[in-house]
């Protein structure tokens, strides 16, 4: 009988995109992978994937095995969701999805007050910088940046608005001077972010961004971000919740404003599931609660 999960394993291959990324995605040895992979082959006869500089393509038959195999993944999705949704006891694990600057700070603090009024349920908190599959499980509920997204099925609710301004630290501004207008930052250096500037750039009068004359640092973290800045790097946007626990940070520019929405997102099924829709309610309630702190910067109430 085949052993349905090796078609799972090309599955996680073919998204990883190579068999050591596929064996880190599902939490085995590079070698079982290999293992499972070249049994499900001779069963076939022939390969799913071609390789070529460590890298794995689809052969025309591993084509229609994954196309199956996604079949069987949102299938068994399903059937989890169908049976969480059921569960109407206050017991059991809630896995919540955040990005690193709120997973990894605020999050903790916001849940343990939860889990204390609910010692029956168990907190998992993923740190994940893109959006989490919740038709798939890979959680219950995730905090996401700007609404929902365009998968199907799911409902959110907009937590907090978090707000961001121009910082730099004191010892660049006294060494490279304070920027008193939009125009003055193409004299300067920057800060950036490694996958787009999220909260945007100050513009000018005619709406276009002035620029600095050069990046000299980027990160794809939060947390990495904010401390380049702090190390003298250049001027950058950061939130003012991060930016306001450094006293060597300077705001530059005060009418220079931005924010992002912070959405609350769960799959509609696992949703009516009592401890979900508990945990779901319970983060919503936090974030409005400590409005001032994602907005202005102020201190946490948590």
């Amino acid at each position: 009988m085949d052993d349905w999960s090796d078609y799972l394993v090309c599955l996680a291959i073919s998204e990883a995109g190579s068999l050591t990324a596929a064996a880190y995605q599902l939490g085995v040895s590079q070698p079982t992978v290999t293992r499972r992979l070249q049994a499900l082959e001779r069963r076939f006869g022939e390969p799913v994937f071609e390789r070529e500089n460590g890298q794995s393509r689809l052969t025309p038959l591993g084509q229609k095995v994954i196309a199956h195999a996604k079949r069987m993944r949102d299938e068994a999705s399903a059937i989890e969701r169908a049976v969480i949704a059921q569960d109407q006891s206050l017991s059991g694990l809630v896995v919540v999805s955040a990005s690193e600057g709120i997973g990894a700070d605020w999050l903790p603090r916001a849940l343990v007050s939860f889990q204390r009024a609910n010692p029956g349920i168990g907190i998992e908190i993923a740190i994940k910088n893109n959006s989490a599959n919740l038709a798939d499980r890979e959680a219950d509920i995730a905090l996401r940046w700007n609404g929902p997204g365009t998968q199907q099925s799911l409902i959110g609710r907009r937590g907090a608005t978090v707000g961001a301004g121009l910082y730099a630290s004191k010892d660049y501004l006294d060494l490279h001077g304070r920027p008193e207008q939009v125009e003055d930052l193409a004299d300067h250096a920057c800060v950036g972010w490694s996958m787009g500037d999220y909260f945007g750039w100050p513009a000018n009068a005619d709406g276009a961004p002035v620029l600095p004359r050069h990046v000299s640092m980027k990160a794809n973290s939060p947390a990495s971000h904010v401390m380049g800045i702090e190390a003298g790097f250049g001027v950058g946007v950061t939130s003012h919740r991060l930016a306001r626990r450094n006293p060597n940070l300077e705001r530059l520019l005060p009418d220079f404003e931005s924010s992002l929405d912070l959405w609350v997102v769960a799959h509609e099924t696992v949703r009516k599931s009592a401890r979900v829709r508990a945990a779901f309610d319970h983060i919503i309630a936090q974030m409005q609660a400590d409005g001032a702190y994602f907005t202005r910067g102020e201190a946490s109430i948590l």
